[in-house]
């Protein structure tokens, strides 16, 4: 056994850890687990847990339905939300039986768009701004907790202590906040983690909104991450902070370029404004994801770039000063109801593109793509996209659009309030 590995078996002794929760992903990005006990861990970090992958929704089919479970010890935390302190977890890679990882865990989907960037040289970064909501419960009429809006303090702002509570949560998980503050709708919030490479975040991601969800729910209250819970306001979203890095040195720092941007961030940044529509459908995966990406509420529509508009996908924040190693672009579609691991993937393909490809940014002259505007129209175009195909592979890809077809079907079907409220009385 390995340093890593002997730690968590002497860590679970010490500690007198009763349960192991093994985490892992759906397609979807929906969070799945189940339990060990410590007399079960040895066999589990050398051999992985036996499970049955046809019980996943996208996993595997009935003859294929044997999986195993490999934790990785890397991502073994303490969960902060069980009183006793005796529960663990950590992430596992799915692989076959035969050892070779399985093409549908959206994990082993990121290490090997990763280990594709590695290989030309490139760590990639990312840090993201997590928005959500608080209501008072889950209710499909929800009731916001405060009419307070961006950066407000007390009264506007009472959830400041839900927040501080889901900042200690993720600090005893070794997940660093930089800021937090109340967004800008009602009841809306923010959460800013400090940046890492690509496959730590997508895994502080989803315990983020795991966390942000057991704060709530011990203080009585109900969280979502869902992108337009309000009509007439602001949704949440995701924007992530882009960088590469070649060793030491941030890939995208040019101090005598304009906008401090180097020649490799701009071919990359053309590569992310080139395949914005096709990968969008990832990184806004629900129908609800396009009721946000409308102009009006600080959502971007526009596969363009700049340092202000609030419409361009592709926004070039201000690095701190002195500070090279803060140079990033920040891509502002994703909503945080993605799989992070999927959304990495794609946005990191569509990057590597424009530099392997060497793509030009666009003429600002020439009106720039829309993004899509439904969940149909994102999917027709990822439906197109080899790059998102590859990026994926083809279980992920055939049967991500499969599954989001029948969404987008059944809500075709669908008669809402509005056409009632509008049609039934005059029609």
């Amino acid at each position: 056994m390995n340093k890593q590995q002997q730690y968590v078996l002497s860590t679970v002794e010490e500690r007198g850890i009763r349960f192991i929760r093994l985490w892992f992903t759906d397609i979807l990005g929906s969070l799945k687990s189940f339990a060990i006990t410590p007399a079960e861990l040895e066999i589990a970090l050398t051999e992985g847990m036996q499970f049955d992958g046809s019980s996943i929704d996208g996993f595997s089919r009935d003859q294929e339905s044997d999986m195993l479970a490999m934790p990785d010890p890397t991502t073994f935390q303490i969960l902060p939300w069980r009183t006793g302190g005796d529960v663990a977890r950590m992430f596992c890679d799915i692989v076959r039986p035969d050892g070779n990882p399985f093409e549908g865990d959206p994990r082993s989907v990121l290490r090997r768009n990763l280990e594709r960037a590695h290989e030309m040289g490139y760590t990639f970064y990312v840090g993201p701004e997590v928005e959500y909501f608080y209501f008072r419960d889950a209710s499909t009429t929800p009731e916001v907790l405060d009419h307070g809006g961006y950066f407000d303090l007390t009264p506007l702002d009472v959830a400041q202590e839900y927040r501080r509570e889901t900042i200690m949560a993720l600090e005893r998980l070794s997940i660093p906040v930089e800021s937090a503050h109340h967004e800008v709708s009602p009841s809306q919030h923010e959460l800013d983690l400090r940046h890492a490479d690509a496959l730590n975040m997508a895994d502080n991601l989803v315990t983020t909104r795991l966390a942000v969800k057991e704060v709530a729910m011990e203080n009585g209250i109900y969280a979502t991450f869902m992108p337009k819970p309000l009509e007439g306001h602001d949704g949440s979203g995701m924007h992530l902070h882009l960088s590469l890095f070649q060793d030491d040195d941030n890939g995208f720092f040019a101090a005598d370029e304009d906008n401090g941007l180097s020649p490799l961030a701009y071919k990359f940044m053309a590569g992310l404004l080139r395949h914005a529509p096709e990968i969008t459908a990832i990184t806004n995966q629900w129908v609800n994801s396009y009721k946000r990406l409308v102009a009006g509420y600080d959502a971007p529509v526009y596969a363009s770039w700049g340092r202000n508009d609030q419409s361009a996908v592709v926004r070039v924040p201000i690095p701190k000063r002195g500070k090279s190693s803060s140079t990033r672009l920040e891509y502002r579609s994703p909503d945080p109801a993605c799989n992070p691991y999927l959304a990495f993937s794609v946005i990191l393909a569509a990057g590597l593109a424009g530099i392997e490809n060497d793509y030009e940014l666009p003429d600002t002259e020439v009106a720039p793509h829309h993004l899509p505007t439904t969940l149909a129209d994102a999917l027709d175009t990822m439906e197109r996209s080899a790059l998102v195909k590859d990026a994926l592979g083809d279980h992920v890809f055939e049967w991500f659009l499969r599954n989001k077809r029948r969404e987008w079907d059944r809500y075709q079907h669908h008669v809402s309030s509005f056409e009632l409220e509008n049609y039934l009385p005059v029609l």
